[in-house]
């Protein structure tokens, strides 16, 4: 499907991403988002949602959620789309126009704000073939709301910030929590490791170092790796010659060291074994990249004309990854990208609390 030109595409629907769509809206561009997640908010949905931001300005302390859900009511407030589950493969120019090219449609614009982040990332799956029909159906690889685990049997596994954070999160909404974990080294802050030990020593939880990932069990359908007894190479069809219907039961799980099994009760394994991130065809594009970052200049430019940069995806001297910094970033690329496409408009748009725009007087 091929989309009708705008002013301005924006690669990536994180904070950065979502301010600019804002800021392009109250410079009177149309503009869209196009992002390879199914969700907003990048990293701060897919890795942190439920974790509090201190250093956002103007708040105290906010949840990643709010303020990914603050960002969207504000972007949104022009009405101007965010196309999510886009993978962008390749930008064409022609005549003035460039055309984002992702796996199903093309997004032609007048300028590109490229917003992406660390790129474009997925959640690393498990290595188990039996867990591979289980993806959706109980195997989850993002929390989204973690009040949907309320009640149920989750078993985590990793042993980093990630596993340990969700750990912490789910333990007083879970019915019981295991977190597995090939070794007894982690890569979590100690102090939530404490919040997790603690849990587990309160019967809340149990930390099984050690153990992988061996078997995914059904009520209906039996086991998908062949007989768990002892058969590791076993048919990975299942018992009942496929996928198995029914709902997820148990997992079990590999003493690396006893070479033992055991089976452990749950309704939902939740993955945390980090992200692969990868800057796809944006080597391709005319732009400086140093370190898998893009160079800008101080008005966001990438050396490419109608081609911008904002956020953790640039580099710069005395460059701050910062969403703070992403923010300002955001509001510079837009600008300029604005007076790039209609000269006759300012780079410098005033200050909105006079903008007729937003209902006052307009200077």
């Amino acid at each position: 499907m091929t989309h009708d030109v705008v002013d301005i595409t924006i690669i990536g629907a994180g904070p950065t991403g979502l301010f600019a769509k804002f800021y392009a809206g109250m410079r009177g561009a149309t503009a869209r988002i196009v992002d390879a997640l199914p969700q907003a908010g990048g990293q701060l949905t897919a890795l942190y949602p439920e974790k509090f931001i201190f250093d956002v300005a103007g708040y105290p302390k906010v949840l990643a959620k709010d303020l990914v859900r603050l960002l969207v009511a504000q972007a949104d407030q022009f009405g101007q789309p965010t196309f999510l589950h886009q993978r962008v493969l390749g930008l064409e120019e022609d005549g003035g126009v460039f055309t984002l090219v992702t796996e199903t449609d093309r997004f032609p614009s007048r300028a590109v704000v490229i917003a992406a982040g660390i790129g474009a990332f997925s959640p690393r799956r498990l290595p188990q073939p039996c867990a591979q029909p289980w993806y959706g159906r109980g195997i989850h690889e993002v929390v989204t709301d973690p009040d949907a685990f309320r009640g149920k049997r989750v078993v985590i596994i990793g042993g980093g910030d990630s596993a340990f954070d969700w750990a912490h999160q789910l333990a007083d909404r879970a019915a019981f929590v295991t977190l597995v974990h090939r070794s007894d080294r982690f890569r979590a802050h100690a102090a939530t490791v404490r919040e997790v030990q603690a849990a587990a020593a309160a019967g809340r939880a149990e930390i099984l170092t050690f153990h992988e990932l061996h078997d995914v069990l059904s009520p209906t359908g039996g086991n998908t790796a062949g007989n768990t007894a002892g058969n590791t190479g076993g048919n990975t069809a299942g018992a009942n010659g496929g996928a198995n219907d029914g709902p997820l039961q148990a997992i079990v799980v590999r003493d690396t060291k006893r070479k033992t099994t055991r089976e452990v009760a749950a309704d939902a394994v939740l993955p945390m074994l980090g992200f692969v991130s990868d800057l796809g065809p944006l080597g391709e594009w005319g732009v400086t990249l140093a370190n898998d970052e893009i160079v800008v200049s101080s008005t966001m430019e990438t050396g490419r004309p109608g081609l911008y940069a904002a956020g953790d995806i640039t580099t710069y001297p005395g460059k701050l990854k910062l969403i703070a910094t992403g923010f300002g970033e955001a509001a510079t690329a837009v600008n300029q990208a604005v007076h790039w496409i209609y000269p006759e408009k300012k780079v410098a748009p005033g200050h909105s609390s006079n903008m007729a725009l937003f209902g006052q007087t307009d200077d």
